[in-house]
């Protein structure tokens, strides 16, 4: 075997400050390697298997450097090397939602965001059930500039960004994350035999030709599933005209208006081709003038044309519809936008709450009212189910952070959880177990973990209830009895209406205010909303008390406390009364003489709670109850 790398250690790298550094690789057996960097020569011996690694002293931050590691007549050299703190970004789509995603709220960030002593690697998405792999497939160091910018990590690049700031310390994040992800993928093999009933699933996906053998029957069922949606789809037949075509008259098709369900436009369920058509008068300054067209957020799938010029299409439910119209498009007078819409399984809709616009030359024209809508082709089952083996047990973590444990780190910050609330009875103990684990396997410590409570979302109740959503929650803040662990609070951050909140800013901010507290060493820095602590009855009146006061409590724009509910012995929660006395807060309920138990902010989406800190952060939902 010739000498060779990891992915990691490769060109614009950034190594661990002050801590001893690991390179390592493959070389022929017994070949003597040399790492020569910062004027100082680390040799040793390949063992039998080609492996060898060399230990470096601890160094300060600084750069860029060149390092030469030579074999025999072979000779590599690593150019533009950091060294400064490197980050672990993990966890599921939010922690993947890219800059690109979000760059409409953030323009003035992007066209100023270069800093070459930022840079990010990102893991490709790899899964593997046969154990760990010791390297990657692919992957390089990007340093964070203009071209670049929008594959960063958003929560990623406002966590850099912010450190940086502070500290002026090279950082290299590496973002090895995957959208839809459940806890138990980001597990190793040991940390999921804690929990019976993974291993078996496991057991059955190491079978050799498994997974290609499903994979290859659920394609061919989807494949037969759009190809009978598109053969009795009337809107697309050949030799007739396409209603996407401009000329063709839709003046029968029944009017709706959107944004709507599917149940809203009384489409009864159905599953399959509808299509949609409206007609707009475009002003003679806009005309021939590129454009933006949003049209929000479709369930599911989406063909978007104007004036029959296909301008854009999305396969999937979550991502936003915005979609560029070129130069020439839009004629003044009338213009034709129509859109085929595939619904999955019968609960297609137009997301409310989202922008349904046409931009152009600082005008726009609002998409929303009235449009004409028919059923193209209406199928009897639903798009057929297929697996994700990449949310399978242990999947990725061999796959995508197997390879990194050998890569010295400062700390983890981590995003998920979503995919667990459909569960979320126990995720506190599987999280912990799987921070121990990779604590234990990285065999640096307890290195620093921080990461985000799940932001609101859904519909907001007008009256307590229980939420899987809040269970979460409250399981990932007992989580925090780990040391050196943090948890940034976003129940303020979220969008009703929508699974990926666009504000990464204070979520990424968040978690750095986090990070100078337990790994910078800022102890006395007020880092995170109030935690519940203990709770004491004092007659028909609850005492809570909490940690990280801060400066004290406060009612964010002032008024009455609100979302604390109150239950007696029978359970049965009701909005309670609150006040905030002597930094506690004081919970009760005129007709509930013996309160047992007290929740705040416990909902989907508990809008308008407003117990903070007075230097404005949070205070996390929680529940009294063991």
């Amino acid at each position: 075997m010739a000498l060779r790398l990891p992915r990691l250690i490769s060109d614009g790298m950034v190594l661990q400050r002050d801590k001893k550094i690991k390179i390592w690789g493959w070389a022929l057996p017994d070949e003597t390697v040399t790492v020569n960097f910062m004027g100082k020569s680390y040799s040793t011996a390949a063992d039998a298997e080609g492996k060898w690694e060399v230990l470096l002293p601890k160094l300060p931050a600084g750069g860029p450097y060149s390092m030469e590691i030579t074999a025999s007549q072979q000779r590599i050299i690593i150019k533009n090397v950091l060294i400064g703190d490197v980050w672990i970004c993990s966890g599921q789509s939010n922690m993947v939602i890219p800059m690109e995603r979000v760059k409409d709220v953030y323009e003035d960030e992007i066209a100023n965001c270069d800093n070459p002593f930022i840079r990010q690697f990102t893991v490709p998405d790899r899964y593997d059930f046969k154990g760990p792999r010791e390297d990657l497939d692919d992957g390089s160091w990007e340093p964070l500039n203009a071209d670049t910018v929008l594959r960063f990590s958003a929560v990623g690049y406002f966590f850099a960004k912010a450190l940086f700031a502070k500290y002026g310390v090279p950082i290299g994040l590496i973002k090895a994350c995957v959208g839809g992800t459940p806890i138990e993928a980001w597990m190793s093999e040991e940390a999921v035999r804690q929990f019976p009933g993974n291993m078996e699933v496991v057991e059955q996906l190491r079978v050799d030709g498994y997974i290609d053998s499903i994979k290859k029957m659920e394609e061919a069922k989807v494949s037969a599933w759009f190809e009978n949606v598109n053969k009795n789809d009337r809107g697309i037949q050949k030799g007739q005209l396409p209603w996407f075509d401009p000329g063709y008259d839709a003046s029968n098709w029944q009017t709706v208006k959107l944004p709507a369900s599917w149940k809203e436009m009384g489409l009864d369920s159905v599953k399959g081709a509808v299509w949609f058509r409206k007609e707009i008068d475009v002003p003679a300054f806009m005309a021939g003038k590129p454009a933006k067209l949003y049209m929000g957020t479709i369930v599911d799938s989406d063909w978007t044309y104007i004036n029959g010029v296909l301008v854009g299409s999305t396969s999937y439910r979550y991502p936003p519809r915005k979609y560029e119209v070129p130069a020439g498009l839009l004629k003044a007078g009338k213009n034709v936008i129509a859109l085929r819409v595939i619904s999955n399984d019968g609960n297609g809709e137009f997301v409310k709450g989202k922008i349904y616009r046409l931009f152009s030359d600082g005008q726009e024209i609002n998409l929303e009212g009235e449009w004409q809508c028919r059923v193209g082709a209406a199928v009897n089952e639903p798009l057929p189910p297929v697996t994700f083996f990449q949310y399978k047990p242990t999947g990725l973590f061999n796959g995508m952070i197997a390879p990194l444990l050998n890569y010295g780190i400062k700390g983890v910050i981590w995003y998920q959880g979503e995919s667990n609330t459909d569960n979320p009875k126990g995720y506190s103990k599987k999280f912990s177990a799987m921070i121990a684990d990779w604590r234990k396997k990285w065999g640096q410590g307890d290195f620093p973990f921080l990461y985000v409570q799940l932001a609101n979302f859904m519909e907001a109740k007008d009256q307590p209830s229980e939420s899987q959503w809040a269970q979460l929650r409250e399981e990932q803040r007992r989580a925090l009895c780990l040391p050196n662990t943090g948890m940034a609070v976003a129940i303020d951050l979220g969008e009703w209406n929508d699974l990926h909140p666009l504000n990464k800013k204070d979520v990424g901010e968040r978690l750095a205010l986090l990070a100078r507290k337990l790994a910078y060493g800022e102890k006395d820095l007020v880092a995170s909303g109030p935690l519940y602590k203990s709770m004491r009855v004092e007659g028909n009146k609850a005492i809570i008390e909490f940690s990280n006061i801060g400066s004290g409590l406060m009612v964010k724009g002032g008024g009455q406390l609100k979302h604390f509910a109150i239950a007696g012995r029978d359970k049965k929660f009701v909005w309670a009364k609150a006040i905030i006395e002597d930094d506690r807060v004081v919970v009760w309920h005129d007709d509930i003489p013996n309160p047992v138990a007290v929740r705040y902010a416990w909902a989907d989406n508990p809008e308008g709670a407003n117990l903070y800190n007075r230097e404005g952060l949070p205070a996390s939902p929680f529940t009294t109850e063991e």
